[in-house]
């Protein structure tokens, strides 16, 4: 298989950012970490570890955190750790799951590559750096162990895989919508400015893009919530608001589907009444 593979580097209000891409066959993937004040935030892939490592070669860093476990966000982390010899942090919930060796679908293996065990200890609800302290923010939805970082003296958010783009129509099987909405509302109750998305990168105006997110699935949380009490089952629901069908669905077997934004929403209404 020819997946081909890009690195672009940036730098946006002292932040440096390494963006590594992954592309096949109509499906084009790809992630961000970012350094800034001695603070690596996020590894990248295993995949595209030869292209991070002159990156992270050339940053001058200090410790390393860990927005949440999945393999594209810490597919460096055993390298720095063991080869740069750098301190790694994330939530302690997945810990013991990113000691051992990784089990995810194959579809992710091929993008994101093998990621190899890794030792993180678990972060606590604020850091400091070298001129800052920063509050770890608890965001789960996308995983169970999400977080955002904020730097409390630039007023710069790191958020993660929290916004990733304005208008979710697909999402992964583990995620839950209400608890994303929640996690929103949470994070837009701090004070910030820039926003930095470990995929979409830097956010033109953050503040705004996070509100119109939040609002978005606000207003998609009532449709869903309106068409299942109107009597529609789930996959009628989703032929409904998401007629059209995304490649990702496919070649992931349906781990990324429409369906679970369906299915998130209902099973946390049901609880509700």
């Amino acid at each position: 298989m020819l997946f081909k593979k890009d690195f672009k580097q940036q730098t946006i209000n002292a932040v440096q950012m390494g963006n590594g891409i992954v592309a096949f066959q109509g499906i084009k993937l790809n992630v961000h970490c970012f350094v800034v004040d001695g603070v690596l935030i996020d590894t990248g892939a295993k995949s595209l570890e030869k292209e991070f490592k002159p990156f992270f070669k050339q940053q001058d860093i200090d410790q390393v955190v860990i927005t949440h476990y999945h393999e594209d966000h810490t597919g460096c982390a055993a390298f720095l750790h063991e080869e740069q010899h750098l301190p790694v942090y994330m939530n302690g919930i997945m810990l013991d799951y990113c000691k051992k060796k990784p089990n995810y679908p194959m579809y992710r293996k091929l993008f994101w590559g093998k990621r190899s065990p890794f030792h993180a200890k678990e972060i606590a609800r604020t850091f400091s750096s070298r001129n800052a302290i920063w509050d770890v923010i608890d965001t789960p939805g996308h995983a169970i162990d999400h977080l955002a970082f904020l730097n409390r003296e630039t007023g710069q958010l790191f958020t993660g895989d929290l916004y990733c783009q304005e208008r979710t129509k697909v999402v992964l099987r583990e995620e839950n919508i209400p608890t994303i909405i929640e996690s929103l509302k949470r994070v837009l109750s701090y004070d910030f400015e820039d926003v930095y998305c470990s995929h979409a990168g830097y956010l033109e105006d953050g503040r705004a893009a996070l509100q119109r997110k939040l609002e978005y699935l606000l207003e998609l949380q009532g449709k869903i919530i309106k068409l299942y009490e109107g009597g529609l089952s789930p996959s009628q629901i989703s032929s409904t608001l998401f007629p059209k069908k995304y490649p990702i669905t496919y070649f992931s077997l349906g781990e990324w589907n429409s369906m679970h934004i369906i299915n998130s929403v209902i099973q946390e209404h049901i609880k509700s009444v």
